[in-house]
């Protein structure tokens, strides 16, 4: 709608005036002119002057090609629209602006002389709008953003509701820490951060500032920074601390956030409970020997399978030696082993003299040490009368509980040194029996291992022969005197006695004087001549 100004006669008796007053020397004031901002939609108010007091006749002009008329203090002036007023001070009102009202404004006065003020009006619209975008990972349900570590992310912001030009600004903070700049354009600014560490979790802010109005639009927005835990599940039952039940256990460790665990019952996969926090604690019903359990660890950013491991719980089994043995006054320790126990056993030591058996535990004379699933009693200052009996090895966990009796038996010490004189008695005694026999029964077996061993020659060699009955010896001789014509070659040989058709033969070798050995060897050839020549006589008697 084209402005409309004021009739033409007021225009003209006004035109007129200001040449009168300029023909007699009233000159309009030419001050600076001053700006003033104003936003779109808004109001503004273009001061006519800083002047106080009372005011003039007042008349509005924009200023254009031409003047044109806006609103004057003269009550019959119309104003040229209804967003245009005149307040008390003279100042122009105008509301609801819009871009084409900027321009340059003139406010003239007529107070004893015509005086000119100028106003600048520049106009500002937004920013109304902000564009983001992050290329991340993934959108939380509540709209926050998260990237995984070492990943590459983009940020883009932009503002195209703004005049002038609105600046693009993108800056990152966290609660309690200075804000860093990642730089400013106009109209659009992006940028790219290649690796995602856990020190860039923060609010990423876009700014857009009117650098006429200083009017500012932010979009701020937080992006969490994820990371896989870099090893694999892990998971075990352990007895609570402070219940005898059984409580399982599931951590998947170094990563961001913490995982969800679910736990199943197998086979079957009865679900026994899911949770961030990885426990759940079963009933004794639920405690069978070689039961097994599953925990599927899943997390934000995959695997999709997620990952799991499986625990398997195990009754003890127990180990020791049946019976010991301990002298009076000295000491014995009894070991217990125990295995296949999951979780691990509390291993326990019982006096089983009593109903039920009594608790050892540590003292002066009751050593006990724990290593592992092993563990050891040792009793000092053994009495029979106080330590000979029973003990009990207990193992027991949730699952189970395993016992094992241990006999101790307290004797009185023994003299060593008489075992050890006896012993070596008896093994003289029978290496002396067993020699006899060899020498009674094989006396080759010695003529030859002597011969061997000292390279002696028959003449070394002294033959014994046994004297038997007076029939035997004439049945002997006999054989002897045939043996003796067969020729001289025979007499080098040791004579054969048979006795009972056995052979009895002691060959001795001679290691002292060779004169005594020769000696005796011719004593025993005379002795045994005369007894061939009694018993040739006796054969030739006649009957």
């Amino acid at each position: 709608m084209a402005p409309r100004g004021p009739p033409r006669a007021l225009w003209f008796l006004l035109n007129l005036l200001g040449a009168l007053l300029a023909s007699r020397g009233w000159v309009a004031a030419g001050p600076e002119a001053i700006t003033v901002i104003g936003e779109v939609h808004r109001n503004v108010t273009l001061p006519c002057g800083n002047i106080s007091g009372p005011r003039g006749q007042v008349t509005w002009y924009r200023n254009d090609s031409e003047l044109i008329f806006l609103q004057s203090s003269n009550p019959r002036a119309l104003p040229v629209e209804p967003r245009f007023s005149l307040a008390l001070d003279a100042s122009l009102n105008i509301e609801r602006l819009i871009l084409e009202d900027e321009g340059n404004y003139t406010c003239q006065e007529d107070l004893n002389q015509t005086r000119s003020f100028h106003v600048e009006l520049r106009m500002a619209s937004g920013p109304n709008q902000v564009q983001v975008d992050i290329v991340a990972t993934g959108t939380l349900p509540n709209g926050t953003l998260y990237a995984a570590k070492g990943s590459q992310v983009t940020f883009s912001c932009s503002s195209n509701s703004s005049w002038p030009p609105a600046l693009v600004e993108w800056s990152f903070g966290v609660p309690g820490s200075r804000t860093e700049s990642f730089g400013s354009q106009l109209v659009a600014c992006n940028f790219s951060l290649l690796q995602m560490s856990h020190n860039l979790q923060g609010n990423y802010t876009c700014t857009a500032t009117n650098t006429l109005s200083g009017r500012l639009r932010k979009v701020v927005t937080e992006l969490l920074v994820y990371s896989l835990p870099p090893s694999v599940p892990q998971c075990w039952a352990e007895m609570s601390p402070t219940s005898p039940v059984l409580r399982l256990t599931c951590r998947w460790d170094g990563g961001y956030p913490d995982p969800t665990f679910l736990w199943t019952e197998e086979p079957g996969g009865v679900v026994l409970g899911k949770s961030q926090i990885g426990v759940e604690i079963l009933n004794q019903s639920q405690l069978m020997d070689g039961k097994k359990f599953q925990c599927a660890a899943s997390h934000i950013l995959g695997p999709e399978s997620g990952s799991s491991c499986m625990v398997q719980i195990r009754s003890p089994s127990v180990l020791s030696e049946p019976m010991r043995t301990c002298f009076n006054g000295g000491d014995v320790t009894f070991t217990c082993q125990v295995a296949g126990a999951y979780p691990p056993a509390k291993i326990l030591w019982l006096r089983n003299l009593t109903q039920p058996a009594g608790l050892i535990t540590p003292s002066s004379r009751h050593l006990i040490t724990h290593s592992g699933q092993s563990s050891t009693l040792t009793i000092l200052n053994c009495s029979q009368g106080l330590d000979e009996g029973y003990y009990v090895c207990r193992a027991e966990n949730p699952v189970g509980v395993r016992e094992v009796d241990i006999w101790l038996s307290v004797k009185e010490p023994v003299n060593i040194g008489g075992i050890v004189g006896t012993i070596v008695s008896l093994l003289l005694l029978g290496l002396a029996v067993i020699s006899g026999l060899v020498f009674y029964y094989s006396p080759g077996i010695c003529w030859k291992v002597g011969n061997t061993f000292r390279g002696q020659d028959l003449g070394d060699v002294m033959v014994l022969v046994d004297s038997e009955e007076e029939e035997e010896q004439e049945e002997d001789a006999a054989v002897e005197e045939e043996e003796e014509e067969e020729g001289p070659e025979r007499d080098e040989f040791p004579k054969e006695i048979h006795k009972h058709s056995h052979i009895h033969r002691v060959t001795a070798l001679v290691n002292g004087n060779m004169g005594q050995m020769a000696n005796g060897l011719q004593a025993l050839q005379d002795d045994n001549s005369e007894q061939q020549s009694n018993l040739v006589l006796e054969e030739d008697r006649p009957v």
